[in-house]
């Protein structure tokens, strides 16, 4: 794919970009959102203020780097960041943007060690990814397009309902605007809401959290104490409140088996609920054995309690687990404190033949992931939506 000399220029680079790369993603975000203020709405303006999406590139750029000659072996992360470009809209005409920012940035950090050789190698480098990926996003909108109930670009919703699932979450209820049919989507896939806010454009994306093949989308956004957008919607997003809406993204989604005698494990905490009921929804009712763990503050902070009842009841084959590590006075949780690797051991089959399925907050996750490896679950069977690069959620292992 690339010459000997481009291959060996950007190996050169490796041993910088791991001393130097965050602070060249970080001056590449500058650069951009300056000279391009356009594109910022693309972005999260939580994870650029906590630093992980700057991180997050950084890894991303080593590891391309890294594996330059042999890139068949970072092939996998290719579809996440697929997904997460057809979920954000992201077109052609943005790449060039991201590549003369990023080449500005390797060149300004790096002062005289970026020469022209090097500067010209990780130009073809980087054209080669961004047509890599302009074909396979273009072919993600086609898709959707072409589908019965698909579409392109934006489509306007309105509210048609919403309800307080907890004192922190809301679910909206969205019906297309134009009355048509609605795309199908995977459970745990998500939708992008575009929104302006005093002027800014923004775009956020949500989990789908109910069943596929409903008359409606549902999305259960948490009030977060700094979130722009979820402040936005739970004050002022009512019924008949109208929203531009992307198609259904996101590769994080529940896996067709063959093999429907394989357990289920669905472990969430706080709002990572959200996908799992989704999730939850459409296998319950397939035979399938599934264990469903939630972790909350609270009773009070603790969503879909009485949906998740309802189909644990109407179906044998599920069987749930609540654990509150601040208990309220009549709250009634199946256990206090925390999800521990002693707790999973208990709803593990003997043979560790399980997918699990796992979300919620960074800590929680990165305990979670550790757990499931120390109990002998295959790695290919741990399967988890996380913003931010992998190291910190491996660092627990």
């Amino acid at each position: 794919m690339f010459s000997t000399q481009t291959i060996s220029l950007i190996q050169a680079t490796v041993p910088v970009l791991q001393l130097q790369g965050e602070a060249i993603t970080q001056h590449f975000y500058r650069l951009m959102f300056e000279h391009h203020p356009e594109v910022k709405g693309f972005f999260n303006e939580a994870h650029q203020a906590s630093g992980t999406q700057a991180r997050a590139l950084a890894g991303a750029v080593l590891a391309y780097a890294a594996h330059i000659d042999r890139l068949d072996e970072i092939a996998g992360a290719l579809p996440r960041i697929i997904q997460k470009h057809a979920a954000l809209g992201v077109l052609p005409e943005h790449y060039p943007i991201v590549g003369r920012c990023l080449l500005q940035a390797i060149k300004e950090v790096l002062g005289d060690a970026a020469t022209d050789e090097i500067i010209a190698a990780w130009g073809e480098a980087y054209q080669a990814l961004a047509d890599l990926l302009i074909a396979a996003e273009e072919q993600v909108y086609a898709d959707n397009a072409a589908r019965d109930g698909g579409w392109r670009g934006e489509r306007v919703f309105r509210i048609a309902r919403r309800v307080a699932e907890s004192e922190l979450i809301t679910s909206f209820y969205l019906e297309p605007v134009d009355q048509g049919p609605l795309l199908a989507f995977a459970p745990g896939q998500y939708l992008t809401l575009l929104l302006s806010i005093d002027g800014q454009p923004l775009r956020r994306n949500y989990s789908l959290s109910d069943a596929p093949g409903k008359p409606w989308y549902r999305i259960s956004v948490k009030r977060e104490a700094n979130g722009r957008v979820s402040n936005w919607l739970h004050d002022h997003a009512t019924v008949g409140t109208e929203l531009r809406v992307l198609p259904p993204c996101g590769d994080f989604v529940l896996a067709p088996t063959a093999d429907t005698q394989r357990p289920l494990l669905l472990v969430t905490g706080g709002v990572g609920i959200t996908p799992a009921i989704s999730m939850l929804e459409a296998a319950a009712p397939t035979g399938r054995p599934i264990r469903f763990i939630h972790a909350a503050r609270h009773g009070g902070l603790h969503a879909f309690r009485h949906r998740v009842d309802e189909l644990a009841a109407a179906h044998a084959n599920v069987e749930v687990l609540y654990i509150y590590d601040q208990p309220r006075p009549g709250d009634t949780p199946h256990a206090t404190g925390v999800v521990t690797t002693d707790l999973l051991a208990d709803h593990l089959p003997a043979d560790r033949d399980v997918d699990l399925y796992f979300l919620g907050p960074k800590p929680f996750m990165q305990s979670v992931y550790g757990s499931g490896l120390a109990l002998g679950v295959a790695p290919d069977r741990l399967r988890y939506e996380f913003f931010g690069p992998l190291e910190d959620l491996k660092a627990a292992a």
